[in-house]
Parts: C-alpha cells; structure tokens; sequence
C-alpha cells in the first residue's frame, strides 16, 4: 500500500514541476519501502550553475585581454611607424591596446592603436602637441630607436611602456617592464649605446 503512496506522490511531482521524474523504490513488504527520487529541473539547476561558472571564466578572459599579448612593444612600434611614417616618441599598452605616438613631417603628432594580439592598426588619430622641436633636438645625434630601446629592456622583463625623456640633462628612453609575478619595474635605456639600468628613481 505504502509502495503506490510514493509512486503516485512522485508521479504527482513531476506533473506539477512541469519535468519528469524517477523513482527508485525497494520494498521487502508493504510496511517497509524506500524511495529516491531525483528530477530533470534539479539536473537543469546544476547545468545552469556550471554554465554560470564558465561565463565566470570568460570573465577572466576579458581581464587577461588587457595583459600584453603575442605583440611586443617593438612590434608595435613597427606597425604603427608602417600606417604613420615617422619618429615615433613612445608606445605604451594601455586599455587593451598599445597606443604609439609618433612625430611625423611638418612636426605633426599622431596617436596610433594596434591590437595587441594581431599587430593590426584600430585607428589613428592627429594630436595637438607643440614640443617637437624639443624632441628632435633630444634625438639629435642619437642611433637607438623607440624599437631599439623596446628590444633592449626586454631583456629585464615584458615591456609594457617605452618613452622618450627629453627633460633635463640626462635625455634617454624611459622603459617599464613587468616580470611574471606582475611586479614592475623602472629602466634607462641609452640614445647611442642601448645599455639598459636600472632607473634612479625606480622604487
């Protein structure tokens, strides 16, 4: 008797939640049953929760994105002088994207934004900027890049940012570099020689 309350109550279950049911039942007797039942919507929640977990992961991704990709700096370098002929003054990742700045004729500047994963060119645009005459005099006579410079303080790290410092006496690249615990760090690198140290005032 007990034996059909439970299959008729599972029965009646799977009719209200909308899903289907199964029952399990062992019975020596009538006096003594056991019943296990498990619905589809209970495996639905648990598919639901995992599909929850992966978008979580995709989340990470996203976060990752702005971490620099298979582009090196230099690379970005490269690609933005190739869209925009030039000199270029600095390239720094920045909001998923490395932005280079270059001096081109007639002392006009312009912002370049290349993919960090593929190397294209997602847009350019022409800065307001008045110290080019500045720079060109802080680059006179020297033989290292922004390239240059990006290669030579990879060597310490992932570069992440090179730019030129025209201010004061000591006029040179400025790098910084991650190293894969996420810890940055500060560099000189030489106009004429690329010799990479560490800077001053680097914490």
């Amino acid at each position: 008797m007990k034996r059909n309350i439970v299959i008729a109550v599972v029965t009646a279950a799977a009719l209200v939640g909308g899903g289907t049911a199964t029952a399990l039942a062992v019975a020596g007797n009538d006096d003594d049953s056991t019943s296990v039942t498990r619905t589809d919507d209970d495996r639905d929640d648990r598919g639901e929760d995992r599909s929850d977990d992966r978008d979580g992961d995709d989340d990470d991704g996203a976060v990752r994105a702005a971490a620099p990709g298979d582009v090196t700096a230099a690379e970005a370098v490269t690609a933005a002088l190739k869209h925009t002929p030039g000199t270029a003054v600095s390239a720094e990742l920045d909001d998923g994207s490395w932005e280079v700045d270059v001096l081109a004729e007639g002392d006009t500047w312009h912002t370049v934004r290349i993919a960090p994963d593929s190397g294209k060119v997602l847009g350019a645009q022409k800065d307001d900027e008045d110290d080019a005459a500045e720079v060109r005099a802080a680059l006179k006579g020297a033989s290292v890049t922004a390239e240059d410079a990006a290669k030579a303080a990879a060597a310490k790290g992932t570069v992440v940012s090179v730019d030129l410092d025209d201010d004061g006496g000591d006029k040179g690249w400025e790098a910084e570099t991650r190293a894969s615990g996420g810890d940055a760090r500060d560099w000189n690198v030489d106009l004429k020689t690329a010799s990479v140290t560490p800077d001053r005032d680097d914490d």
